[in-house]
């Protein structure tokens, strides 16, 4: 049903006083709920007292199921032929996380369809659809006419969410944030896996982060959610599978949005830094496996790989930067062969960061490194605020390579005086020494299914 079809089957007053006494409601009675938040019919107070309810009281898997098909249902729900293998990806959010750049051309390239809908940053986490904004031309909005064409031409297309897709979340997050029940793991799941699940896609990849520079500070935080989304994805109909990787360090090399769009270019001809390609290979692997297109995980993954280094997949990403508005001078001039960054926005200040000692860079502090990077305007620290897409950090050095006291392992992309302390705020962000006993974490901890 639709927010337009409420019936006044229940009083919404019984409704919150149920839930707050710990009661369980029923498909019918969260399906009228949601509909009700959409066409208003419940209040800002009482939806305050409803969310607070719910983050107190929590919701069984059972309801929690039941809100997200309610909250997908809200809008419209996207519709492919059914000879198509649909999937996406989800990522719980990171530093440097450029991996859905590389990854939908790849999958494509390889004759699965890719709808991603994604979204901005907020705080310490870059945004998917900022990075490719910094292309020029590039246009997140599209119609669902224009998402059908790009997908039956290209195979992908990364945008952002319109407004007739789950209506009921844009409500509802708005209210979360208002009333201290963002962290509430009903309401994070289904706002997440409603969007999701309204693309339609038969199969569904989550990459759930912990560690410093994630939400989720230790894996076992980490693998209670992915179980709690894998277990909810496949309760609304997505054959879900949930990878829990590492982010005590940053993704790659850079931080910033421009930067990392150079970056996933690099990927996208084979010629990243390996733990970005790691990602990308091993998502890309588990959803050919999910669709049936291969028959094993590792199959997929060595299918991606060979997209990337072969080249497929980067002309798949410039057909859909052309698609998706961005000139085809520019897309061909940085999809080519030789690629001409110059097209990407640049920082007009460029400042070495030396090192402090003379040993072996041993970690690596991905969430002072995201903060810096905001702070020099990459990221936005409340929603609304601007993005300046040239500015950022590089990494000349990453883990488990030798550094020399003096020498520049980073670089900071400014357009402005950097701000005081920050230059040795990014040095303490390093921890190198002598050692001969250092062992690397591995970058993705375990699968779950």
């Amino acid at each position: 049903m639709s927010c337009h079809e409420v019936k006044n089957s229940w009083r919404i007053p019984d409704l919150l006083a149920k839930k707050s006494e710990g009661g369980i409601f029923s498909e019918e009675e969260i399906a009228f709920i949601v509909r009700s938040v959409c066409d208003r019919v419940i209040d800002d107070c009482q939806l305050g007292a409803l969310l607070m309810s719910i983050k107190l009281r929590g919701m069984t898997d059972g309801e929690t199921v039941y809100l997200t098909k309610a909250m997908r249902d809200s809008g419209k729900v996207m519709s492919w032929p059914a000879d198509w293998p649909v999937v996406d990806k989800h990522s719980t959010g990171g530093v440097g996380d450029k991996v859905s750049l590389a990854l939908a051309p790849a999958l494509a390239a390889r004759g699965v369809r890719v709808p991603m809908i994604s979204g901005r940053g907020l705080a310490h986490t870059g945004g998917t659809l900022d990075k490719l904004e910094s292309i020029p031309g590039f246009r997140a909005s599209m119609s669902e006419r224009e998402i059908y064409e790009c997908m039956s031409s290209v195979g992908c297309c990364i945008v952002g969410q319109t407004a007739d897709i789950v209506p009921a979340d844009r409500r509802m997050y708005a209210a979360r944030d208002v009333t201290s029940t963002v962290p509430s793991m009903p309401l994070i799941l289904s706002s997440i896996l409603s969007k999701k699940a309204a693309e339609s896609p038969k199969a569904l990849v989550l990459d759930v982060k912990f560690g410093r520079g994630a939400f989720m500070k230790t894996r076992e935080e980490a693998e209670k959610l992915a179980q709690k989304m894998v277990d909810v994805g496949n309760g609304v109909g997505m054959r879900t599978t949930a990878l829990l990787t590492a982010m005590d360090v940053p993704i790659g090399k850079t931080i910033g949005n421009a930067l990392e769009v150079r970056e996933a270019l690099d990927c996208l001809r084979g010629q990243g830094p390996p733990d970005l390609h790691q990602l990308v290979i091993n998502l890309g692997g588990e959803l050919l496996y999910s669709t049936g297109l291969v028959e094993t995980p590792t199959d997929g993954i060595r299918e991606i790989h060979e997209a990337l280094v072969g080249g497929d997949a980067r002309a798949t990403f410039c057909r859909m930067l052309q698609k998706q508005g961005v000139p085809t001078a520019v897309a061909e001039s940085l999809c080519g062969p030789t690629p001409d960054y110059q097209m990407l926005p640049s920082a007009k200040y460029v400042t070495p960061v030396p090192a402090h000692s003379t040993g072996l860079l041993v970690d690596v502090d991905s969430l002072k490194l995201a903060m810096l990077s905001l702070a020099l305007g990459a990221g936005r620290k409340k929603i609304g605020d601007p993005v300046n897409h040239a500015v950022g950090i590089v990494l000349l050095k990453v883990v488990g390579e030798r550094v020399r006291e003096g020498e520049a392992w980073a670089e900071l992309h400014h357009d402005t005086p950097l701000p005081d302390g920050s230059l040795q705020e990014v040095q303490l962000s390093a921890r190198i020494q002598n050692t001969f006993n250092f062992h690397p974490v591995p970058l993705i901890a375990a699968k779950l299914v």
